[in-house]
């Protein structure tokens, strides 16, 4: 599986690329090694394909098993990786850093999917130099239901950047904001009629912007007739429409703080 942004492939090129000689086994079709400044993990890789899980939500039945990161800027390969098993799979290509916790330490940020019960969200980190799991929402609760991840930001001002996800993004998706800080799961807010992701594309649709009153998530509503702005204010959702249409221009235009399309 594949959702990616052009801006994440944009930073990981500019900060690193893959070391020459580090072993990347069997890792999925257009698999990306992201990056990011500052302590805890500084890059992180999905590898180890699997077929045991065929939902092919992003256009193929290939998944990963295993989370492989760096914890020094030092190294020059991987050095922890964490293996899921046979039940589970990591339903994305490409991790996501940013420190959700709290702790001055950067996290990982991957859809984890179980055989049984669907998505999840995780939050990877380094606890006493191990790569661990830290917390995670809730799985959906039924196979071959997914969530694509919208954003990550500060969206409720405490200081510790959220996780925003559309859950279902193909059957009436409903927006959810999450908070890990202290590494406790906690759901901010939902709303419903949003989409991000269309089933096949191998990329998923808006994202954060800030125009400089905080942080507003920029998507599709469901049935992909305009574009909408989302943003958090006394723990409820509320949104707008900024665009008549969904078209690339007009997310991207959104996401430029440019007009209404």
């Amino acid at each position: 599986m594949r959702p990616t942004t052009a801006s994440a492939l944009v930073l990981a090129a500019l900060l690193a690329a893959p070391a020459l000689g580090c072993d990347y086994p069997n890792a999925p079709p257009d698999a990306q090694e992201v990056w990011a400044e500052g302590r805890g993990v500084v890059s992180a890789i999905l590898t180890d394909a699997t077929t045991i899980y065929a939902h092919g939500v992003l256009g193929d039945a290939v998944e990963a098993s295993a989370l492989r990161v760096r914890s020094n800027a030092g190294q020059s390969c991987p050095e922890h990786v964490l293996r899921l098993g046979k039940q589970a799979v990591f339903e994305d290509v490409t991790p996501r850093i940013a420190d959700v916790t709290g702790d001055g330490l950067n996290d990982v940020i991957v859809v984890e999917t179980r055989l049984d019960s669907g998505a999840s969200l995780a939050v990877y980190g380094m606890q006493g130099g191990v790569l661990t799991k830290l917390a995670a929402t809730p799985h959906i609760g039924r196979r071959n239901r997914w969530f694509a991840p919208a954003g990550i930001a500060d969206f409720d001002g405490d200081g510790v950047k959220d996780v925003a996800y559309v859950e279902t993004p193909h059957i009436g998706g409903t927006l959810r904001i999450w908070s890990f800080a202290g590494g406790d799961a906690r759901q901010l807010a939902s709303a419903p009629g949003f989409s991000n992701h269309r089933i096949g594309q191998n990329f998923i649709t808006g994202g954060v912007r800030d125009c400089g009153s905080g942080p507003e998530l920029v998507l599709p509503n469901a049935d992909w007739s305009r574009t909408r702005l989302a943003h958090l204010t006394s723990g409820a959702i509320l949104t707008e429409t900024i665009g008549s249409n969904s078209t690339n221009h007009t997310i991207a235009k959104a996401l430029a703080c440019g007009g209404r399309g």
